[in-house]
């Protein structure tokens, strides 16, 4: 019907989206796992997930270091969703806000090393063997999976000028091929810009 719009859920969204990163950077993950980082998407999508409330009522993100503290201390019935959000956190934090982190304190290695520490962590807990095939996966690809995450960041970002402008600019960082496939496909040619004096 002409002019009916489609609206997806943002699961919907977030499995198209994330199957297609996948199958571009050939990665191959059990669909336990894909549904998995679909939900994650998604429940990120409330971004106060992502902090902690502070006495004063302020919000900050909790420290990484200070989470995995915390999971290990409280008793071993409860460090299984401790860590595992721990893992959900360094994930979503590496792909989706990856560039930010090297203006940070800790850098984006720090977050995969503790996000693949803690779904390992998980495995060893789990229950159920699908629940350790699935957190020994999350540990075992964890750094890849970053990439997907940060790939479903960046045609996120797509649907605004904003978006495009801020991936331009990390283009202009990095080079990335990637990234330049992803303007080009918004229209916008990426190409290096000529020395100074150079005429094209």
């Amino acid at each position: 019907m002409a002019g009916l719009l489609a609206v997806m859920s943002p699961e919907e969204y977030f499995r198209d989206l994330l199957g297609s990163a996948i199958g571009r950077q050939r990665l191959e993950v059990g669909q336990e796992t894909e549904f998995y980082l679909v939900n994650l998407l998604s429940g990120f999508l409330d971004a106060g997930k992502l902090f902690e409330e502070e006495a004063d009522g302020s919000k900050d993100r909790e420290p990484l270091a200070l989470m995995l503290a915390r999971a290990l201390e409280v008793p071993r019935a409860a460090q299984l969703p401790a860590l595992r959000k721990l893992g959900d956190v360094s994930l979503y934090v590496s792909g989706f806000w990856g560039d930010s982190l090297s203006r940070s304190v800790v850098d984006i290695d720090y977050y995969i090393g503790m996000g693949g520490a803690a779904y390992g962590k998980a495995a060893a807990l789990a229950a159920s063997p699908a629940s350790r095939s699935l957190f020994e996966e999350l540990s075992a690809k964890f750094h890849m999976l970053v990439d997907v995450l940060g790939e479903v960041a960046e045609h996120t970002a797509m649907v605004t000028n904003t978006g495009v402008v801020r991936l331009y600019e990390r283009w202009m960082k990095t080079g990335s091929v990637r990234l330049a496939r992803l303007l080009g496909e918004q229209g916008v040619v990426a190409q290096v810009p000529a020395p100074a004096g150079v005429k094209n």
